[in-house]
This record gives structure tokens, sequence and C-alpha cells, in this order.
């Protein structure tokens, strides 16, 4: 099944916190989820476009699968997609739920706030 899509080289994906208006109706629990977004190359942007069309057709989740910089493989609910073309290939933005474990991690939250008082 093409329930996910899957990071296979490079870097692990940057997410980005978004506070577009329109990404409060992604959620589908009463709890709100930490939505973020985050930009991939692709030489086949449409086709992976088409895959989560499917699969949210079909009411089936969709995840993107990652490997994070200490080797663990993650995964993301991807609740929204687009493909953009540029000058260097497409490029597919895809907007997943983060869990608030891997928000902290991948949104830059940090327990220990910087004080201004840099080195």
């Amino acid at each position: 099944m093409d329930d996910k899509i899957t990071i296979i080289e490079g870097p692990p994906p940057t997410f980005e916190s978004t506070n577009e208006g329109w990404t409060f109706g992604l959620h589908d629990s009463p709890n709100l989820a930490n939505i973020a977004i985050t930009r991939l190359r692709t030489f086949n942007g449409l086709a992976l476009l088409e895959r989560c069309h499917r699969a949210w057709h079909h009411q089936q989740p969709m995840h993107l699968e990652f490997r994070a910089p200490d080797g663990l493989i993650l995964n993301a609910p991807i609740v929204a997609a687009r493909n953009v073309e540029t000058d260097e290939g497409d490029m597919l933005l895809l907007w997943v739920r983060l869990s608030e474990e891997m928000a902290k991690l991948k949104l830059g939250h940090d327990d220990n706030p910087d004080d201004g008082m840099g080195n």
C-alpha cells in the first residue's frame, strides 16, 4: 500500500511552525496538534501528490517517513500537500501533524531559553 512518502536520501526534513488560519481546520481531534510545514525537492511531485489524494479519497492516512539525525526512523501524518514547480524541479509542500515530543525537537522549542547572553 502506498500509505507513506519516504525520504530515502539527504538530511532529515526541516519543519516550520505554521500560523496560517486555514490549518486550524486540519485538526481532527478535540486537542490542537502541532501542524508544521516541510518543503521537499522531488522529481515526481505530481505522482506523490496523487498518492496522497488517493489515500485520502479512500479515507486512509498518509505519512511522511524519515530518518532522524540519531538514525531512528520517524513518521508524521500528512494532513495537506501541494506540489510547486520551480526552476530547480518539483517542490512538494507537506503539512504534517507533529506529536508534542517531536514538535519540541523539530520546531526548535527549548526547555532552557536563551538569556540573551550569546557566546
